[in-house]
This record gives structure tokens, C-alpha cells and sequence, in this order.
């Protein structure tokens, strides 16, 4: 599913996109297990559904995300929230979201972000995560629109525990693809950041993948194909950019990376052997 103001594609052809995957690349862990205290509070879940995602956590974080891993999780998920009222979701995470992203946001990805934007690059989040977390954390970083997966729900509002979209592997990328249809972007010039090995087709979609905090699969692919390798650490305070319409840094931050950006780019086009060739 895609969101978010989609220029007339006639007055946007062949600008370039940044595509950010969400779990550790802009945040530090799994989105949903992220809010699991934030459920609980609201009544959602028990406490024994919190422990249970907080080793799924740990799981993740350490051993990265198989197809296998990925399935189950997502089963696991779609079970327990069968029934839920999805106005009820979308208002504890409008209420807790900053309390919640702001300890496990990368300061990195947020600064990445704002380049893009300075050098004129339109910024999306892609993710597998529900539409319910992604889409107010896009308005909240003042991305440009969002990818991510959508749950269906019945004539209650409630939800079914069946996917109406389910935005993982080949669905990210055809996503990406269709968005840039619409909208006139170039992907052969946009970059995408990634950890996960099940993101290969949205790092391949582009001319420019770049692996971030990669787990042992991608890292090993980083380094056979030349593509570029970011570590991200750094914590950010995320309520310092609250109420801006774009993520925005200083004058001369914001004019210094999209000179570094554009001057790479250069760089990258005099060696074009070393380049990934675009999907």
C-alpha cells in the first residue's frame, strides 16, 4: 500500500527518491514490538504476549530476519490481533508515538533523510509493518508518503486477521515501481536503505542500494556486489522535530550534503563498473 502526496507525474519525471526500509534502518528494532507496552496499557494484549515479543525482539536483533522467522511472526500476529477495533489501534499509537520512536530512532537515518531532501530527492519509508504505525510516524518525520503493509478489516472495523496487503519482498519492490510510474521517478538514480536480505528486491529495484546495519546475509551480498555498507548507532531526540512540515537541519548542513551527495554521484558515474545495474 502506498500513501502520500503523489505529485502529477507530467511536472515530476526522472527526480530521484530515497526509500528507507523502517526496522533497524530507521528505528532500531521491530516496529510492532515496539509498541507492545503501549497495547498493553490500552488493553490489547497481556503480559505474557509482551514477553513473547520481547524474544522475538532479541531474536531479531541478533540473528536478522529469515523468510521462515518472518512467516511465523507474521502469522503469530495476525492471530492475536483478529477481532481488534482499528480505531482503537490507530489511537494508541497517534497518543504514544513520539514517547515510543523517540528512544529508538536513528540519528543517522533522520540525517540521511534530510540530505536527500536538501539535493531535491523526494524521501518514503517502506516497510512490512501495519499502515496503523508507518503512516503517522511518515507524517511525523515529514516524509514524502509511505509503503507499507495494510490488514483487512470487516464491517465492524475490526480487524479479520487476514492481510488485504502484505508490503515484504517482491511486494516492496513492485510497490516502489508502480509509485515511481505514477509520480515520474527515476529509480535508476534513487537509493534505498536496507538490514535485511528479505529486502534484495527493493535494494536491487534501484541504481543505488546501500546496506544498513546488515545482517550476515546482505552483508555477504553487500560485499560481492560493491554496494555501500552505513552502520547506524546514534540515538536522536525525536520530539526536537516535531511540528516541522520536513525533516530540516542547519543552512550549511542541509547546502554541505546535497553538495556531498551530488559530487558522490559524480564519483559513482566516472565508475560505473562498480555500480549495481538498475532492475
Amino acid at each position: 500500500m502506498t500513501q502520500g502526496g503523489d505529485p502529477d507525474a507530467r511536472t515530476m519525471r526522472y527526480m530521484e527518491a530515497a526509500f528507507f526500509d523502517l526496522d533497524k534502518t530507521v528505528i532500531d528494532r521491530a516496529s510492532i514490538a515496539a509498541f507492545g507496552r503501549p497495547f498493553l496499557k490500552g488493553g490489547l494484549i497481556n503480559r505474557r504476549l509482551v514477553a513473547r515479543a520481547a524474544l522475538s525482539q532479541l531474536i531479531y536483533l541478533y540473528f536478522g530476519a529469515d523468510e521462515e522467522r518472518l512467516v511465523r511472526v507474521r502469522e503469530s500476529m495476525l492471530a492475536v490481533t483478529k477481532g481488534w477495533d482499528r480505531a482503537q489501534v490507530r489511537q494508541i499509537v497517534r497518543e504514544t508515538m513520539l514517547q515510543t520512536m523517540e528512544p529508538i530512532m536513528y540519528a543517522e537515518a533522520l540525517e540521511l533523510m534530510e540530505l536527500h531532501r536538501a539535493a531535491g530527492h523526494r524521501v518514503y519509508l517502506v516497510s512490512a509493518s501495519p499502515e496503523e504505525i508507518v503512516l503517522p510516524l511518515a507524517d511525523l518525520l515529514g516524509v514524502d508518503g509511505a509503503i507499507c503493509s495494510r490488514g483487512e478489516v470487516d464491517e465492524q472495523g475490526c480487524y479479520t486477521g487476514r492481510m488485504a496487503f502484505y508490503a515484504y519482498g517482491d511486494s516492496k519492490a513492485t510497490a516502489m515501481r508502480e509509485l515511481a510510474e505514477r509520480t515520474g521517478l527515476d529509480l535508476s538514480s534513487s537509493s534505498a536503505y536496507s538490514d535485511s536480505a528479505t529486502d534484495l528486491p527493493m535494494l536491487e529495484a534501484v541504481g543505488r542500494p546501500v546496506a544498513v546495519n546488515p545482517d550476515r546475509a546482505l552483508a555477504k551480498i553487500a560485499r560481492e556486489r560493491g554496494w555501500e555498507v552505513r552502520h547506524f548507532t546514534k540515538p536522536v531526540r525525536l520530539r526536537d522535530r516535531v511540528g516541522r512540515t520536513t525533516p530540516v537541519v542547519t543552512t550549511s548542513l542541509a547546502v554541505a550534503g546535497a553538495a556531498l551527495i551530488l559530487w558522490r554521484r559524480g564519483v559513482r558515474s566516472r565508475h560505473a563498473h562498480g555500480r549495481p545495474a538498475a532492475a
